[in-house]
Parts: structure tokens; sequence; C-alpha cells
């Protein structure tokens, strides 16, 4: 595989960055909490003007033409401020979605999202579902020139102020069934919505979501109706990579923040720093980093892996690698820190909620080590002769 990033990729990294430099620090995110939805529209407006929001669409349908290296390269850069914004589920997971819309979709959708117009929440799981795809209850029933949907969706990341919803429901079979889900893109106005606003683990605002009886046209159906499934793996397949790539940028400044700290505290008269039991475990926690680091350029690789089995495979043995190092690196840097670590005040409490957030989304270690298992793990079958 090649590890080398064009001279494009250096420079769209190096954007991200700075803007992360300028308009992302540890205060400046507090502030943006407080705004409504919890994220900043200013910074939000800044992602459009700088092409970010449009980077992952094709060209042809207004965007970029980003490829996956270019989304890892962005989402690590941003991960280092612990970004508020709904980037994943607009920018990642919208642009894997449409790309099974059809053209009159496109030119409704991907322009208003690079404009940062539109934003998207992500209303797949379900409260029975835990971690499984295909576990879906939300029913859609076919009316005359559309859709009624009833259900619910708990726990919406940004589902209080999405303007849509990129929902799932099912319009065929049995709760279990891989055939018979649909995807709708609803407007989250609609009448029949209701929306309950709560807050997660890490501080970003959600919403549990009900549906009684939403009509949606025919026009907002994305893909063949009640043959979606393969457009809901590729959009989790899609953000494993992006979390993953976060995480990485996380961690990152998880570190940073940690060896900072082991320079400055004194203690016994010196820093405590020079303590050779806490340079180990600084030195572990920058070995996983950089595991974490090439499993995330190694999930941005494997999802042009044509072998859809293989492809789930290496993205589930990224997600495990992922979810353990982002375990490990956020409980020493607490433990490293000390009570000032778990302070609303002081950034690396932030740094080890939103790890434990990313470890349990779209599936937490233990789940995703049964998948990599169920699928054959590492041994592969030698062919014979």
């Amino acid at each position: 595989m090649n590890f080398t990033l064009s001279d494009d990729q250096r420079m769209l990294q190096d954007t991200v960055e700075r803007l992360v430099a300028r308009s992302y620090g540890f205060e400046q995110r507090k502030a943006y909490a407080a705004e409504p939805g919890g994220w900043s529209r200013s910074v939000w407006r800044t992602l459009s003007e700088i092409g970010l929001l449009a980077l992952p669409f094709p060209e042809a349908q207004g965007g970029l033409g980003g490829g996956p290296v270019d989304v890892m390269l962005v989402m690590q850069a941003l991960g280092k401020a612990l970004p508020l914004e709904p980037l994943l589920s607009t920018m990642v997971i919208g642009s894997a979605a449409l790309r099974h819309a059809n053209p009159a979709q496109l030119d409704r959708w991907v322009g208003a999202i690079a404009a940062g117009e539109l934003t998207l929440a992500w209303a797949h799981r379900e409260a029975q579902s835990r971690y499984r795809l295909h576990d879906v209850e939300c029913s859609a029933q076919r009316v005359s020139g559309g859709w009624l949907l009833s259900g619910s969706k708990p726990l919406v990341l940004h589902g209080d102020s999405a303007d849509r919803l990129l929902l799932s429901a099912r319009s065929a079979g049995g709760r279990h069934d891989a055939d018979g889900l649909s995807l709708f893109m609803v407007d989250a106005a609609a009448g029949g919505v209701v929306r309950h606003a709560c807050y997660t683990h890490d501080g970003r605002h959600a919403a549990d979501i009900v549906l009684d009886h939403v009509h949606v046209a025919d026009a907002d159906v994305i893909g063949e109706p009640g043959r979606a499934v393969r457009i809901i793996e590729a959009i989790a397949e899609a953000a494993l990579a992006a979390l993953a790539a976060e995480a990485v940028g996380v961690m990152d400044t998880t570190l940073t923040m940690t060896v900072e700290y082991l320079k400055t505290r004194q203690q016994f008269g010196g820093p405590i720093a020079r303590f050779q039991a806490l340079q180990h475990r600084a030195a572990e926690m920058l070995i996983a980093l950089e595991q974490s680091r090439s499993m995330a350029m190694y999930a941005a690789l494997m999802l042009g892996e044509p072998n859809a089995a293989e492809r789930r495979k290496a993205l589930s043995a990224v997600k495990v690698q992922i979810g353990q190092a982002a375990r490990f690196v956020g409980q020493q840097a607490i433990q490293l820190h000390g009570g000032i670590g778990v302070t609303e005040e002081y950034a690396v409490g932030h740094c080890h909620k939103r790890l434990a957030m990313m470890e349990m989304e779209f599936g937490d270690s233990d789940h995703h080590l049964a998948e990599f298992a169920r699928a054959g793990g590492f041994v592969h079958e030698r062919p014979e002769g």
C-alpha cells in the first residue's frame, strides 16, 4: 500500500490544520457548544467556503471529487479540535448515501450541502437493534404518490438541528430481514415528526425522534424501495473509516496534552516527566496512536476493495484496534493527569469522553471482534495443489 501523500493532499491537510489552530481552540469550542444545536454556524460556513463539505462528492455532482484518503486527512485534522459540527452525518454519510441517488435528487441536495445550506442526521439505529444493521422496525407504508412512515429512532446525533433526516424504514419483510429496507430523505420539519432534544455523554446534541404517519414523497426515496440494505452497509463502512480517522486526531491531541502536562507538573523537586514509569506510559500511548494512524489509512484504502466480505472484515479489524487504542489512550491520559483530568474546565477530560463515545459508535470493539472472527479473522485457506 502507498502511504505517500500527494502535494494536493498535503495542502488539504495543512489548510484544515491552520483552520483548527485559528478558529477551534478549546475556549472557542466551549462557546460553539453554547450556540443553538450545540455547534457553530460560522465554522460551518467556513468549511463550506474552503470546499470541505463538497469534498467527497463527484465533480459531476458539484463536488470536488475527493476520495477516502482525502476524507481521512480532513477528519484527522479536525479531530484534534473535538469538532461539534455535523460533519460525519452530512459530509461522510450524506455522500455515501447520495452515491445511489438519481440525477434529480443530486441536483436538489448536493449543491445545498456543499453551500452549507443543508445539514443531515443519520436516523437508522433503533432501541432494539443494538449494532445489527438489518434490525429495523420503523415502518414505511405505501400510499398514493409516496409513503407513510411510523416508528421511532432514538439518540439521533444532530437530530435536533438537522434540516433533513436520512432515515431507514421497513417497507417489506420481517424485523431482521435484510430485504425490505428503504432509505428516505425526510424533511425534519414535516408534519408528524416529533424531536425530543437530548445530549450525549461527550456533550454533543442529539434527539429522540418519533414519526407518526409522516408523509414522504416518492422523490425523496434514495435508491430502489426495499433494496436499501447495500446503501446502509456502504454508509456504515464509510462512517467507520471516518470515525477511525477522527479518533486518531483526538488521540493525537490527548497525547500532546498529556506529555506537556508531564513536563510542567512539579512534584518531588522536579517535573514528573523524569519518572521512568510515567515515560513508559507515555511511550505506550504513542505506540497505540501510531498503530491507530496506520489502521486509519488502511481503512481509507480498503473502502475501495471490491470484495465486500474482505472490505467488511478489514473495517471490523480497524474498529477493534481503534476502539481498544482509544480506550487505552483516554484512560491513561486521565490517570496521568490526576484530578484535573476529569474537570469540565480542562480539555483532556473532553477528549476522553469523545473517545469513549467513538468506541461505541457504529459497533463497539466486542461487536466488531465477533464480526471479524465470524469472517475468518486472519486465517486464509490455502489453495490446493
